[in-house]
């Protein structure tokens, strides 16, 4: 198995080990565009996998922050009082690169710029970029992706 992330068409396509694909989700990749540096709030390109899944059993719109629950669940009347926060809710696959210098260790580590494919407010827009670096999924579009990926799935992103 293995997911590829276009940052052109907005969408997130895991395929099987003999190539069908086997769902096409809209998703929501970094407002700042495409790179790899600490602190630019960019979308990394290249490879990657699926280092760490965390959220298992979580109910839809989980709070998390630091990679842990808060025991609070998004609302629309939470978020009024949160406002500007890019919200990561329900399940995280925290990615790793995979290419030294390009997106793995020094300023361009991709884990250590703490990168995931997670979930948003269902009001979130998809199919446009939007987000602080991560791609964001619909909550039940990250709890499917969830539950049919295992740890170090690939990830390829690119910017076609």
């Amino acid at each position: 198995m293995k997911i590829a992330v276009s940052v052109a068409r907005q969408s997130n396509v895991p395929t099987a080990d003999d190539g069908q694909v086997l769902r096409e989700y809209a998703i929501s990749t970094g407002k700042a565009g495409v790179g790899e540096k600490f602190g630019s709030f960019q979308t990394p390109r290249g490879r990657h996998r699926i280092r760490a899944k965390i959220g298992a059993g979580a109910p839809d719109n989980t709070i998390f922050v630091r990679r842990r629950p808060t025991g609070e669940v998004w609302s629309p009347a939470f978020a009024e009082q949160h406002p500007g926060r890019d919200w990561i809710l329900t399940r995280i696959l925290w990615l790793s690169g995979c290419e030294p210098g390009r997106n793995r260790l020094g300023d361009v580590d991709t884990m250590r710029r703490y990168i995931y494919i997670h979930g948003t407010p269902d009001s979130v827009t998809m199919g446009a970029p939007g987000s602080h670096g991560c791609i964001r999924m619909r909550n039940a579009d990250i709890v499917e992706l969830f539950d049919l990926v295992p740890p170090y799935t690939p990830v390829a992103i690119s910017e076609d």
